[in-house]
């Protein structure tokens, strides 16, 4: 498996499933007269970042990796995104983007040196395979996922189905079931 393989439908499936996650949590919070600011103000625990946070963290780890693993410039947003129109249009740019890079531009990816520096000065030294498999990967998924606990745990009704919704395009219809 190649790393477009791994992570371009990945990152787009998630970006997807955030988009219907973040559709249904707006409609919960219109109809529980939370305003747009307090929903995505809100945080699992006063360390972690905001669900306005993680949300733009998803995008911009999808669009890191392929800065990363490819040649290609991979504009960031002019403004950080603080509305839900704002976190919606990013989200459709970083699909737009993984929709227009192609699997030749992963040539030579699995080998390239990455360095990941983070703020407090932390250094870290990866294969581009390594990259993919324990950084790029890790970070959609979490960041994913603490937007959709934000959520859940702000009275969103949201299930796993929601979390994996990309998987019903492999759903087998069950035999003699052919009415729906």
């Amino acid at each position: 498996m190649s790393l477009y393989e791994l992570l371009v439908p990945g990152y787009a499936q998630m970006l997807r499933g955030l988009t219907g996650q973040l559709k249904k949590g707006i409609e919960w919070a219109t109809a529980a007269k939370v305003s747009e600011e307090d929903f995505l103000s809100a945080r699992l625990a006063p360390d972690m970042h905001p669900l306005r946070d993680q949300v733009r963290f998803v995008c911009y780890q999808a669009r890191d990796g392929i800065r990363r693993l490819t040649v290609r410039q991979v504009p960031e947003p002019e403004t950080e995104p603080v509305t839900l129109s704002e976190l919606e249009a990013d989200i459709a740019a970083t699909l737009a983007l993984l929709g227009d890079v192609s699997e030749a531009e992963f040539a030579g990816a699995d080998d390239r040196s990455i360095e990941i520096v983070l703020p407090d000065g932390m250094t870290f030294d990866l294969s581009g395979f390594q990259y993919a498999r324990d950084w790029a990967l890790a970070q959609v998924y979490f960041h994913t996922v603490t937007a959709y606990a934000i959520m859940r745990a702000q009275g969103v009704e949201l299930g796993k189905a929601d979390y994996v919704s990309h998987m019903f395009a492999y759903l087998r219809q069950a035999k003699g079931d052919t009415d729906r």
